[in-house]
């Protein structure tokens, strides 16, 4: 039977700091209760941004101490299940997103979510693809905001981490001290008005523990891919580092010269976005299954 982690326990930045709400170990299912970005606070439309306390952004759930993870071990966790509520929200402004130095009002979208779709307005009704906008471990040094993304995981909106998607994570304390949070009914790569479909959520996970593996950033498999996740102060340095991460994969695993490995991304490989709105940009590097198979990788880790 699963495990129940309440949306009540929560953090505003990863940090070894914390005290675990909770622990569990390898094969563990837990449950993982999310308030929205907004930790709830937009019920409408007319909601002003001075009601809004912007120092209550991202709560993430947690964190999770999971028994026999230690530092440069791998986190895995395999996201089972999203249930989301029936509500979603989303905001833009002046400053915020893309295209923030052109809109100048405060605005929010309320956006139901229906027989599987979500309620943009009457006319368009948006296909739904849940997925974690923040998700992560304690990081090596300090204390990093929910907000931001880094090599511990963290704020990386990417529309990969969905239901049935399974999380690498490299380990830099004892316990790995697991949090998630920031749940979107849907979300295109880029996130570029600074908010998803922004909604409370049920995150149904499983945990398990690969010992050493030497993993330096976050890693995204789903059923027919695999990314590395990468984020900088720059979409380009994001990009480069995650096929660098890409190529050292397929060097340690293959008789692949870097030569070839380089041209095979470039033939093959897929440089993606997942988010340009954060305090740092988050970009992945994505080859298919199929082509690891052909290389005889059948095993991610």
């Amino acid at each position: 039977m699963a495990k129940v982690l309440e949306k009540t326990s929560y953090i505003y930045e990863m940090s070894a700091k914390h005290q675990p709400v909770m622990h569990a170990s390898a094969g563990d299912t837990v449950e993982i209760e999310t308030y929205d970005c907004f930790l709830n606070q937009i019920q409408s439309a007319e909601t002003s941004y001075q009601s809004i306390d912007w120092t209550q952004i991202n709560p993430a759930t947690g964190p999770i101490y999971v028994n026999g993870a230690e530092e440069g071990d791998i986190l895995v966790v395999k996201i089972d299940k999203i249930e989301l509520e029936q509500k979603g929200v989303m905001a833009t402004g002046p400053d915020l997103g893309v295209m923030g130095h052109r809109i100048d009002k405060f605005s929010l979208k309320m956006v139901s979510i229906e027989e599987n779709e979500a309620i943009f307005n009457d006319r368009i009704r948006l296909p739904l693809n849940p997925m974690v906008g923040v998700i992560g471990v304690a990081p090596k040094e300090g204390e990093i905001s929910c907000g931001t993304p880094g090599n511990h995981g963290g704020n990386m909106d990417t529309k990969l981490i969905g239901e049935g998607a399974t999380l690498y994570f490299p380990v830099f304390h004892a316990g790995a001290l697991f949090s998630l949070g920031d749940v979107h009914a849907a979300m295109g790569d880029g996130e570029v008005c600074v908010s998803g479909i922004e909604i409370p959520a049920k995150v149904t996970v499983t945990f398990d523990v690969i010992k050493g593996g030497g993993l330096t950033v976050p890693v995204v498999e789903t059923a027919d891919s695999m990314a590395f996740l990468v984020s900088k102060q720059t979409l380009d340095e994001a990009a480069e580092k995650a096929v660098e991460e890409m190529v050292d994969y397929l060097l340690a695993r293959t008789s692949l010269t870097i030569e070839e490995a380089t041209m095979l991304l470039s033939a093959a490989g897929q440089v993606q976005v997942s988010q340009i709105v954060d305090p740092l940009k988050t970009a992945r590097c994505l080859v298919s299954k199929d082509l690891l198979k052909k290389l005889g990788i059948y095993q991610i880790f």
